[in-house]
């Protein structure tokens, strides 16, 4: 595979506590990546770098050969969609204009709103499964409805990457799965999805790719029928399990022997 989002020699850290060091990273194009590991492993740093979050203290990422502190701020919002761990709405704000925030980077100064923008705004609202609750104070949902809706305005963006920092935080396991399966659907139609997962399992099932991080470093990386194993899984989260194949998909399933 691949890769236009690649990082080098990354040294990561927020003041005087470094995350990771020298960590280097090729995304693959137009797959499914999944970002796994234990609490503060960097996971979430690392996603925060490739958007330019937080600057590292050296190294560089690159996004189709050009370091992304090069790119205008719009220029890289077309490229590169970023969902947080957290966000904040503004007070009193629609579900409808949450979501069509998302099309702030196709905007000009000049630009009005365009039949484009009302269509992504519109289809994004669908696939998150919140159109009927366009009209709603976003204040006024469940956590899991406003997660969803935080989805809608990547989507609408229309970037062909998505980085998502635990996108299932909230949702009941049936939505879990149905923005998992969404996420899939995503990549089959050509977009680069990156995610931060948990759940261990969700991950084996849905990404074609796993970076497995432990104390800021790659512990593994590759598919995950090839690099999940007891040993690995032990390593990276000290827990013993056995694997076997998940009875629907085939592909690895974990169960902890604690």
């Amino acid at each position: 595979m691949t890769a236009r989002l690649t990082a080098r020699d990354l040294t990561l850290a927020y003041g005087d506590r470094v995350v990771s060091t020298k960590l280097t990273v090729d995304v693959p194009d137009g797959a499914f990546t999944a970002i796994v590991g234990p609490n503060a492993c960097g996971k979430s740093t690392l996603l925060r770098s490739f958007v330019r979050l937080l600057q590292p203290v050296s190294g560089v990422v690159h996004f189709d050969g050009q370091d992304v502190t090069a790119y205008r701020p719009k220029s890289l919002a077309r490229r590169l969609g970023f969902l947080p761990q957290t966000a904040t709405a503004p007070e009193a704000i629609a579900v409808q204009h949450l979501v069509a925030r998302g099309r702030y980077p196709h905007q000009t100064f000049l630009s009005t709103w365009s039949d484009a923008d009302e269509a992504a705004t519109s289809a994004a609202m669908a696939a998150a499964g919140v159109a009927d609750l366009a009209h709603r104070p976003v204040e006024s949902l469940s956590g899991g409805q406003r997660q969803r809706v935080w989805v809608a305005m990547v989507l609408a963006q229309e970037t062909p990457y998505l980085l998502l920092d635990e996108p299932t935080t909230y949702l009941d396991i049936t939505h879990q799965y149905q923005l998992l399966s969404l996420l899939s659907r995503l990549r089959d139609e050509g977009r680069t999805v990156i995610t931060v997962l948990h759940d261990i399992n969700q991950a084996a099932r849905y990404a074609d790719h796993l970076i497995a991080l432990r104390d800021g470093a790659i512990a593994a990386e590759g598919p995950p029928s090839e690099i999940l194993t007891p040993a690995l899984i032990d390593a990276v989260f000290d827990l013993p399990c056995r694997i076997i194949p998940d009875p629907h998909t085939h592909t690895p399933l974990i169960i902890p022997t604690l």
